[in-house]
């Protein structure tokens, strides 16, 4: 009887050292009295180790010597195997066949009480002939050149096949080896883990060396303790969570490179042992760190033992580094919402143009903008959101938290490091908010974008109040159309630097419109203009060509229409330019140079001023009014001179008769002049 545990055959085996194997062969072409015989005096080498870390040391096949007869059946092709009844008493439950260059599997009579039968290192391409050893329990064809698993249905006693080193490109046939305890496929050409689910007797699974891309359909496999899957190709683990009694795991050499293609393996409560060693992943700097913090019941890895120490430290990092990846999937979740509502804000703003919508979805974006968040707590990279939906976790990943995203947003607000940058028209309340003066100072650079110019203007006064540092100006698809539109920036505390996109802005289709910028924001003294350093020499070419104009506009406007347009910030500037006319030049030269200093902008240049669609059409308006008001008073007085007019000339048509009537009354009342006198005294008492 053979004990249960597989060592102790191996250890019993090994005490028979240097035993003859005496064979005796003999073929179809030999009269049945001619025997070739010879003795192999050899000592077997012991099996190697080839299922690491389990129980079973196969040294059972060494030193054994039997006396053995392969004698040829009807079929010359399988010879028939026969023992002495000395051998078969002696070693009555095993037989070795090892390094017999055997090419086939024997016919072996008389000996259905096997229980160890070793076919090692042969030269064997078919399993056939072992159907009757239906008590056998341990079979071994390491190292032959077997293709296909077959031949075992009626091996229902087998718990040991060990068939590494061989030609197998599938698992099959396995399905009445239900008892089947060790099964070495390890050195084959394996690609998949297929139709073992029902060996749920089985605990060592040996699959080393073969051709697998990834590991599952290991369900069923409960008694399973140890998998050997070294030297594949593997690059994903599925399933290993579903084993209840799995301890060791050897996963080295593949292509493993992520811990997310293993993850299922931190729901193994089992696992003890596991190896990484040779795979991308172990290259990692976060890789001890991961395995350690996601898989605490881990007692070796990479066989070596686990401290606390390590355990402690792995917690610490893992912690870290789960912060680092929270954080990044934010903002990775920010970005794409903000790229979303600049898709959005364009739509919007070609279907206002009329053009065909040609969206840009590289813009490398870090925060978006929401009307219930205060500005004022923004530093540094800050964050205004416009996604008040976002509820959420974004531990589930990035790809679930992104199918909730809003896709109506139509602004969006960012401050990123000394950039403001506005997208859309509603963009241009934020400017209202109360915002901190740590972020309003840091902003220097300010980014208009899907914005029309003339809304722009409005907002350019709360643009000088709120962010008073700002110096660079950035325009992009804003309809900057025409020369004139550039006066407007004039009003302004300081421009640096100007940036005209031109995309959305065909002003930059002027050859000229660089030098009217430099002539007409010449008191900025600006330094660059679309990344291109200003000159002295631009700055004369500019005074050059437009100096006539300032010069022509100021000259040829009424004194109260320039003083309009000035503004109260120079209309006593201007006063003063009247009123010292005549005095010592020397005393107007330094009070007019004091005064420059004080309001900077040249006065000519000043009456170059635009006024937006939005102005213009409001003054339109206000004249139509005007006009409408006057047409009704004049029409009300020609009607009232029409009949003023109508009457004079009635009038003037009675009167000779109304004068007759008139005489003829008074010469009849005062005929008789007592009595008339007696009337009016009576109509003077009665008035009384």
């Amino acid at each position: 009887m053979i004990p249960g545990k597989y060592r102790s055959v191996s250890g019993r085996a090994a005490n028979n050292v240097n035993c003859g194997l005496h064979l005796v062969i003999q073929t179809s072409s030999l009269p049945e009295k001619s025997k070739v015989e010879f003795k192999l005096n050899k000592e077997t080498p012991s099996f190697p180790g080839r299922l690491l870390q389990h129980d079973l040391e196969r040294n059972y096949s060494s030193r054994q010597g039997d006396h053995i007869n392969l004698a040829s059946s009807s079929m010359p092709s399988f010879p028939i195997l026969q023992r002495s009844s000395e051998e078969k008493i002696l070693y009555s439950d095993r037989l070795t066949l090892e390094r017999q260059k055997l090419t086939v599997c024997p016919i072996i009579d008389g000996e259905e009480h096997l229980r160890l039968l070793n076919f090692q290192h042969n030269f064997i391409t078919r399993i056939q002939n072992i159907s009757n050893l239906q008590r056998l329990i341990f079979l071994d064809l390491y190292d032959n050149q077997i293709e296909e698993i077959s031949g075992l249905s009626t091996l229902r006693s087998l718990r040991v096949l060990l068939l590494g080193k061989n030609r197998i490109k599938k698992i099959s046939n396995l399905e009445n080896l239900k008892s089947l305890d060790v099964l070495d496929l390890h050195g084959n050409q394996i690609t998949r883990i297929e139709n073992v689910s029902h060996l749920c007797d089985l605990r060592v699974l040996n699959l080393a060396r073969n051709l697998l891309s990834h590991v599952d359909n290991l369900n069923g496999l409960d008694s399973l303790t140890e998998l050997n899957l070294r030297h594949n190709q593997i690059t994903f683990v599925r399933d290993v969570d579903n084993l209840p009694s799995l301890q060791r795991l050897f996963l080295s050499f593949n292509n493993i490179s992520t811990f997310e293609s293993v993850c299922c393996l931190a729901d193994s409560s089992s696992l003890s042992d596991i190896t990484f060693d040779g795979n991308p992943i172990a290259q990692e700097s976060w890789y001890k760190h991961t395995i350690l913090q996601n898989m605490m019941q881990l007692r070796q890895l990479d066989m070596k033992r686990v401290t606390e120490e390590e355990r402690r430290m792995a917690s610490v990092v893992a912690k870290k580094e789960e912060e680092k990846k929270r954080e990044s999937h934010k903002q990775s979740l920010l970005k794409e919402k903000k790229r979303l509502t600049i898709n959005n804000v364009a739509r919007k703003w070609d279907l206002q143009q009329h053009r065909t919508p040609n969206i840009a979805t590289n813009q490398d974006t870090k925060v978006s903008d929401s009307p219930s968040q205060d500005p004022s707590q923004l530093h540094g990279s800050a964050v205004v959101s416009a996604f008040p939906e976002e509820t959420g976790s974004l531990d589930s990943g990035l790809t679930s938290a992104l199918q909730g995203l809003s896709v109506t947003d139509t602004h969006l607000v960012e401050v990123d490091g000394d950039t403001l940058s506005l997208y859309g028209s509603g963009a241009l309340e934020s400017l209202d908010r109360n915002w901190s003066v740590q972020t309003a100072g840091m902003v220097t650079t300010v980014s208009f974008t899907f914005i029309e110019f003339d809304e722009i203007v409005q907002v350019l006064p709360k643009l000088k109040m709120k962010f008073p540092n700002s110096l660079h100006l950035k325009f992009k698809e804003t309809n900057l159309v025409m020369l004139q539109q550039f006066n407007a920036l004039a009003q302004l505390r300081r421009v640096d630097q100007l940036t005209i996109d031109p995309q959305g802005n065909p002003v930059v289709n002027f050859t000229l419109w660089k030098y009217y910028v430099l002539f007409r924001l010449s008191h900025f003294s600006m330094q660059k203009i679309n990344g291109t350093e200003v000159t002295q020499n631009d700055m004369i070419m500019a005074e050059r060509l437009f100096g006539i104009l300032a010069h022509v506009a100021s000259s040829e406007l009424p004194q109260y229409r320039l003083i309009s347009i000035l503004g109260d910030a120079r209309k006593k500037q201007f006063r003063y330019l009247l009123e010292t006319k005549g005095k010592k030049p020397g005393l107007v030269n330094e009070e007019n140079n004091d005064s420059k200093r004080l309001v900077g902008e040249n006065t000519n240049r000043a009456t170059l001023n635009y006024t937006t669609r939005d102005f213009y059409n409001e003054r339109l308006e206000e004249i139509k009014e005007k006009k409408k008001f006057c047409k009704m008073y004049m029409e009300d007085l020609v009607k009232e001179a029409t009949d003023i007019n109508m009457k004079n000339e009635a009038l003037q048509k009675l009167w000779p008769q109304m004068f007759i009537e008139l005489v003829r009354d008074a010469v009849i009342e005062i005929r008789n002049k007592n009595s008339y006198m007696k009337l009016c005294l009576q109509q003077i008492t009665d008035q009384k």
